[in-house]
């Protein structure tokens, strides 16, 4: 079930929010809590009902592993902690990257192994890094819940599960636990729906818009003059921002109906001055899990510079791995890790940089990895990246049987220059969220995006980040 579909915003999200306020204002908690999962475990299955029984089995593993941190106070924990955290890669490994690694070996070895053709079951990535962080959090003694049904709403609560936020345990518990969060906030709730209408409108109408362009561009990369391969990495750039923020924006939003705060994932990325500055920005949570996860635990930046620079690669890498199985996400991950070295051995060197030229190099060098990030494979991405300079092809400008027609091009830059403007100089959802107050302005510019984006369902697309 989509954040953007009729049936998410129409009939499940009002009944839950109602079953679920119903339960507790006859002091039902246990039972509204039961619900809430119930409610989570439904949205998960209207994807595929096949993997219901995957995320069941996983959570109760990994509660069980937990758990055993509480009774068993000797070393063995360590060796639990490894098991758990192998088992738990193994099956994201299964189904994510066994195709991945039978292709590389038929490759390598000539050999012609059959591929297992999985289907990605829907949030596994999330889930597992979700409770993966929850078994080291456990074993370092940071968690405090062990009953399963707590646990069960942790890693389900449906605004969340599917794409993030990655959340931590001890940031999500207490706020389930309070008894106030029981009761109607109307506060919370106009805030909301406010936050909720803004991530619908930033993928209904301006992710989706970008998509047109960018999978146009990226299915012809061999034909597209410079304009038009600017237009195609620039659109791309632009969707998937708009598609994930707007997706955290719905998940944020519809988390605040039941009055809990899930932990701001965007801070205006295509504001950063430096790609130490982006990564603090973009996905927050996901590099908050790859700093304090793997980062630190393979020394961090404590053993001097060379350890530090292969720490950073080791990191993103994994990292790029992490979002696909495949060699252009690796190779976007080592690309990042580079850009981390070059930034971290300019500032120990003490050099200074101009504020719009670091923002013009920092933005363009997200833009041309993107590409990668993208593409279908490396020609596809070389082949895109080489009309983006190609100065020869400035000619074909005025022809008229391009790829993206002439009547458009004028309407899709202009978009693009609105779209940069927006997201270098413009206010974001956190701001919106701190500001928010229940006046006829923000009520008018709710019923303004809701209306806009609701009118325009029937066009959907599935969110990006469902792909990884």
């Amino acid at each position: 079930m989509l954040f953007n579909s009729v049936e998410y915003i129409f009939i499940f999200l009002p009944i839950v929010f109602f079953i679920y306020y119903y339960l507790n204002e006859k002091r039902l908690l246990t039972a509204s809590k039961a619900f809430l999962v119930f409610a989570s475990l439904f949205f998960y299955s209207w994807w595929n009902v096949a993997y219901l029984p995957l995320i069941l089995i996983s959570m109760l593993f990994n509660y069980t592993i937990g758990n055993s941190f509480v009774k068993n106070k000797n070393i063995s924990n360590k060796s639990i902690l490894i098991f758990g955290v192998i088992a738990n890669l193994s099956l994201l490994g299964y189904f994510k990257y066994a195709d991945f690694f039978i292709e590389n070996i038929n490759q390598v070895s000539n050999n012609d192994i059959s591929l297992l053709h999985l289907a990605l079951p829907l949030a596994i990535s999330f889930f597992t890094f979700q409770q993966i962080a929850y078994l080291v959090d456990s074993y370092r003694g940071e968690t405090k819940e062990y009953d399963f049904l707590n646990y069960a709403i942790f890693v389900t609560f449906f605004p969340q599960l599917i794409a993030g936020p990655i959340v931590h345990h001890k940031e999500m518990m207490p706020q389930f636990a309070n008894i106030k969060n029981k009761v109607k906030n109307y506060k919370n709730i106009a805030t909301g729906l406010f936050i909720f209408s803004m991530g619908l409108f930033k993928k209904v109408i301006i992710a989706d818009h970008f998509a047109k362009v960018a999978n146009m561009g990226y299915q012809n990369t061999e034909i597209l003059n410079i304009a038009e391969a600017w237009a195609t990495s620039l659109s791309y750039t632009f969707q998937l921002y708009f598609d994930f923020s707007g997706y955290t924006d719905m998940a944020i939003g519809a988390a605040l109906l039941f009055n809990i705060k899930l932990p701001i994932n965007f801070n205006s990325p295509y504001k950063a001055l430096s790609i130490q500055d982006f990564w603090r920005r973009w996905h927050m949570t996901l590099s908050r899990f790859l700093r304090d996860y793997i980062y630190i635990p393979l020394g961090g930046n404590r053993k001097g510079n060379i350890s530090t620079y292969y720490n950073l690669m080791a990191t993103f890498i994994l990292g790029g791995l992490w979002h696909g199985a495949g060699w252009t996400f690796i190779f976007w991950g080592f690309l990042h890790g580079f850009a981390l070295i070059v930034h971290r051995s300019w500032n120990t060197l003490g050099f200074k940089m101009n504020k719009i030229l670091a923002w013009f190099i920092t933005f363009n060098f997200i833009n041309l990895t993107w590409v990668f990030f993208r593409a279908e494979n490396f020609s596809s991405a070389t082949e895109l990246i080489k009309n983006m300079f190609n100065i020869y092809s400035i000619e074909l400008l005025t022809k008229e049987n391009l790829l993206l027609h002439i009547d458009s091009k004028p309407k899709v830059f202009l978009i693009i220059l609105l779209a940069i403007l927006l997201v270098s100089v413009g206010k974001n959802s956190n701001y919106f969220i701190e500001k928010f107050k229940p006046n006829k302005i923000y009520l008018f510019s709710f019923l303004m995006m809701f209306l806009i984006a609701t009118l325009n369902l029937n066009k959907y697309q599935i969110f990006l980040y469902f792909n990884f």
